[in-house]
C-alpha cells in the first residue's frame, strides 16, 4: 500500500473517531450488539444523525452491521478500536496529571507571594 493510501486510512479512522457522538456510540456498542432503534433513545438524537455517524463509523470500518427482519444491528467490528480508545484515555491522564502538578507548582508560587 502506498504511504499516502496509508496515510488517507488513518486519517479516515481518526475522523471517523474524533467526534463525541461517534465515541458515544461506541461506548454504548462496547455492550454487545445493538439496534438502531435502541441507539437512537440511548442517545438522545434524532434518528438521522445516529444513522449518519453509525454509517460513517461502519465505512470507515469500526463497527459491523448486520440485517434481521426490519431491523438494522450494529456491533463493534474491530477489538482494536477499544484498544486505540485505551491509549487515547492514558495521554488524556498524563495530560490530566501534567496540568494538576502545573497547578500545585503554581498554587504555591501565589501563596509565597503572599506570605
Amino acid at each position: 500500500m502506498p504511504e499516502s493510501n496509508l496515510t488517507e486510512l488513518r486519517s479516515t479512522i481518526l475522523k471517523a473517531l474524533s467526534d463525541p457522538v461517534r465515541l458515544e456510540i461506541i461506548e454504548l456498542l462496547k455492550g454487545g450488539e445493538r439496534c438502531v432503534c435502541e441507539v437512537i433513545p440511548a442517545l438522545g438524537r434524532s434518528q438521522s444523525t445516529v444513522s449518519k455517524n453509525l454509517d460513517l463509523l461502519y465505512k470507515a470500518g469500526i463497527l459491523e452491521r448486520r440485517v434481521d427482519g426490519k431491523k438494522t444491528l450494529y456491533r463493534i467490528g474491530n477489538a482494536r478500536v477499544m484498544e486505540l480508545l485505551k491509549e487515547v484515555d492514558a495521554i488524556a491522564l498524563d495530560h490530566i496529571s501534567s496540568l494538576s502538578k502545573s497547578a500545585k507548582l503554581l498554587e504555591e508560587s501565589v501563596n509565597r507571594g503572599r506570605d
